[in-house]
């Protein structure tokens, strides 16, 4: 019997993250497909209630960079939220911490939506799962 060469192929560090290359970064989606991922991503991995929240944010934030012509900028939410859709459709993302990088880069307003959010997620666990807890009555409006 004749050996091939696929059978004699080894494998090889050449070209790999082993080998002392960086690793290439995965293309950017254009906007539309990539909100599509995320919505589909959310629908296929979120719970239900989960869902509704981050479909919300996910319009919010898109609607509110549509008219954005800075590249850098425009850039950098793509490659965030493509970044956000590859750990939604990966099982590590529960319970990871955030990259203190990214917080130091955030602004006040972002810093404060982090808050409320964290804020929000804290409360409901409580609520689920301690009987004895009330929740705080909610805060007047400022006018």
């Amino acid at each position: 019997m004749r050996a091939t060469l696929r059978l004699l192929a080894v494998p090889s560090a050449v070209g790999t993250q082993s080998a002392g290359l960086k690793q290439v970064p995965p293309a950017l989606l254009p906007p539309i497909p990539l909100y599509r991922r995320l919505l589909r991503a959310h629908r296929k991995f979120l719970e239900p209630e989960m869902r509704i929240l981050g479909d919300q944010y996910i319009k919010s934030e898109f609607r509110a960079h549509r008219d954005t012509e800075n590249p850098v900028h425009i850039v950098g939410f793509l490659s965030e939220w493509q970044t956000y859709a590859q750990q939604i459709e990966g099982v590590s993302w529960r319970g990871e911490k955030m990259d203190k990088t990214k917080i130091d880069k955030m602004s006040d307003q972002q810093i404060g939506q982090l808050y409320e959010l964290m804020s929000s997620i804290r409360e409901r666990e409580l609520a689920e799962n301690d009987p004895d807890y009330e929740a705080p009555p909610p805060a007047p409006e400022k006018q």
